[in-house]
């Protein structure tokens, strides 16, 4: 391949990536073209996109690129970016699950300035989405509010008891009107 060519090539994937804080590299060497096929298809809903890259193109994309850490994740091997969902955690879900039909491998992941190694990535499946995250904050937001509120209703719940039994004991009491 000529040196214009992978230049060509190099800033292709400049512009592909260039916006992108949050990716996985993954292995998919060994899967044949219909199954091939099959993961693009799956990911295709959930807007996750597959990438196969040349290591040497990649890593002078990301240098340009200013994520220099990013360039250990494609030293060696076969690597695919993955891109999209809803967050990095989901695309590890989507990935991990795909993983038990068709042969994909963890490389590495590079997120918000910092690479992980493929143990780590892997691991991002057992992190909570930014859904789970924001749902238990206003829970807990929520929760002294709610506590308070039931808190200044209790008095005025038991007053109203107290009331109503009143009043009941007094219709008992009462006499009857006499019949005209």
């Amino acid at each position: 391949m000529s040196k214009q060519v992978k230049q060509l090539l190099t800033n292709e994937l400049e512009s592909k990536f260039n916006g992108i804080n949050e990716f996985i590299v993954v292995d998919i060497t060994g899967i044949d073209g219909i199954a091939n096929n099959k993961l693009r298809e799956k990911f295709v809903d959930k807007k996750i996109k597959l990438t196969m890259v040349r290591n040497a193109m990649m890593r002078q994309a990301m240098k340009s690129l200013n994520m220099p850490v990013a360039m250990d994740l494609f030293l060696t091997g076969s690597s695919t970016v993955a891109v999209g969902g809803a967050s990095i955690v989901d695309l590890a879900k989507e990935i991990d699950a795909i993983s038990k039909e068709i042969p994909v491998k963890f490389k590495g992941a590079y997120l918000e300035g910092t690479a992980l190694d493929a143990v780590a990535a892997k691991n991002l499946i057992n992190m909570k989405t930014r859904a789970e995250l924001q749902g238990e904050v206003i829970m807990l937001a929520k929760s002294p509010a709610s506590r308070l509120a039931s808190q200044i209703g209790a008095p005025a719940s038991k007053i109203a008891g107290c009331i109503k039994t009143i009043i009941e004991k007094g219709e008992k009491e009462a006499p009857a009107p006499a019949a005209a």
